[in-house]
């Protein structure tokens, strides 16, 4: 199926669930892209064993599809000075969850409670912030199906997947702020700020 071999299939098969996908990304390793930048497919994730966010959403959004949903990403966009987040989205009895790979405490997976995808976006807002505790999440953008990729081979490809990047950075984008808003943004407090530099993956750590 989709060009996967047997031994991917039966990586694959059983995550029946996001609850297990999710399970499945938390223990691969975070990929610190010690060689340079990747933008990694979900054959080469599972060969490798590590990924960061959008190459876990890829991979989330291929074991969704696997089980009969669409194969949905959601980019999460930052103000300058920060990183954009990428997550998978699913929905259960009508309602929006997420599947996300991150090296932090928060930003993680969402349970599907949320009526709409703006609700679930804005479920990051306030613990998307940077050292100094300045909240920094402006934009999300619509769902992008990565079926319109298919015939590009996107989740067997050897090569990086820039294209998908690329496609997530055009696709329509909501604003989060009001004209004028930004600057009235409470910073994270001091406790907060701390909870945010718990790291879940060290460079020099590697779980069996």
């Amino acid at each position: 199926m989709f060009a996967l071999t047997k031994e991917e299939m039966s990586i694959l098969g059983p995550l029946k669930t996001p609850k297990r996908i999710q399970d499945f990304l938390d223990a691969l390793s975070l990929n610190f892209e010690k060689h340079g930048d990747t933008c990694l497919s979900p054959r080469v994730v599972l060969r490798e064993r590590h990924a960061h966010c959008i190459e876990g959403a890829m991979l989330a959004a291929l074991a969704l599809r696997l089980h009969g949903a669409r194969p949905l990403l959601m980019d999460l966009a930052s103000a300058h000075g920060d990183q954009d987040h990428v997550v998978a989205l699913f929905q259960e009895s009508g309602r929006w969850g997420a599947i996300s790979k991150t090296n932090h405490a928060v930003l993680r997976y969402r349970d599907p409670v949320y009526a709409t995808v703006r609700e679930l976006a804005l479920s990051y807002f306030h613990e998307y912030f940077l050292d100094d505790g300045k909240k920094t999440l402006r934009s999300f953008s619509a769902p992008v199906d990565l079926s319109r990729f298919d015939s590009r081979g996107w989740m067997t490809d050897e090569k990086d997947l820039w294209y998908i990047v690329h496609a997530l950075d055009d696709a329509p984008h909501t604003q989060i702020l009001l004209p004028g808003q930004a600057h009235r943004l409470r910073k994270a407090d001091k406790i907060e700020i701390e909870a945010g530099e718990l790291m879940e993956w060290k460079k020099s750590m590697r779980k069996r």
